[in-house]
């Protein structure tokens, strides 16, 4: 395990590296680090963010989509998700699901979509999925925007926990508060439907990738489920709570985006519209 010391120095290294819009070595080039090493170092991260006047608004899977697990990891394939801190700072909501963003000091910028929920109630430390489900107050369609500090998008699992989860912004489309009668359909509904993400760039529109709420540990709430009890586990960090917001993990493949791109996303199976998100 890490001296404190130690994994505040390579904070450091990632907020540095953040800060200044700069590529740096993966932290898994010393083989002695661990999984449990990139989650100290993302507390010490937390710690530091917190005292810059920073708010934790909840949590980010990534790497939830079992699909994808054999395209990330240069050692070995990621196969497991991982999770990371959201902050107010870099959550966005898009009036009428159209937004603006900037891709200003974002390192090698890719775009994922995702279902978000948030907590209107703490879960109990057992909860199963249907407690889990009846503890929701909304749930949102969400585009981040993934950052890497880590050349040509080249890492392990523990890097990306250390790094953020990779996150850079949350762009959050209306939210649409759900009721029991909602609540009581929706793991299997999410579990069913599908999405597409599409690219307008210089006036050619096209399909890039399309994706199933099934692929997230059997869908966007079991993936939640997930969390919690992972969290569970994890005493050092605080578990769920009510008011939290969670982004579920990418229905697709995360793709490059550049300035001058529109991109557009849509769902099939579910009441939900789709987000267009200029980058500028």
């Amino acid at each position: 395990m890490l001296m404190h010391t130690q994994a505040s120095r390579l904070a450091h290294r990632i907020l540095n590296s953040r800060a200044e819009t700069r590529l740096i070595a993966p932290l898994s080039a010393d083989p002695e680090l661990t999984v449990t090493d990139a989650y100290e170092i993302a507390h010490c991260i937390l710690d530091d963010q917190i005292a810059g006047g920073e708010i934790p608004v909840g949590r980010k899977l990534a790497f939830a989509n079992r699909r994808l697990w054999g395209r990330y990891g240069e050692r070995e394939p990621i196969s497991a998700p991982v999770w990371g801190t959201l902050y107010d700072s870099a959550v966005r909501y898009a009036a009428d699901n159209h937004g603006v963003q900037s891709l200003d000091s974002s390192l090698q910028p890719r775009v994922e979509a995702q279902i978000v929920f948030k907590l209107r109630s703490t879960p109990a430390p057992g909860a199963d999925l249907a407690e889990i489900t009846d503890a929701l107050e909304w749930m949102a369609h969400g585009v981040e925007i993934l950052v890497c500090p880590f050349p040509e998008w080249k890492f392990e699992a523990i890097d990306a926990i250390a790094a953020f989860g990779l996150h850079g912004t949350l762009i959050l489309g209306e939210p649409r508060t759900l009721n029991s009668a909602m609540r009581r359909n929706l793991p299997s509904l999410l579990m069913n439907s599908s999405m597409s993400l599409s690219r307008t760039r210089e006036g050619v529109t096209g399909i890039r990738a399309a994706g199933f709420g099934g692929d997230m540990a059997g869908g966007p709430i079991q993936a939640l489920l997930e969390l919690h009890r992972q969290l569970l586990s994890q005493p050092e960090f605080r578990s769920l709570a009510a008011g939290d917001i969670v982004s579920t993990g990418a229905w697709t493949d995360a793709h490059p985006v550049q300035a001058g791109e529109t991109w557009m996303t849509a769902f099939c199976g579910v009441c939900m519209p789709g987000l267009t998100l200029s980058f500028v």
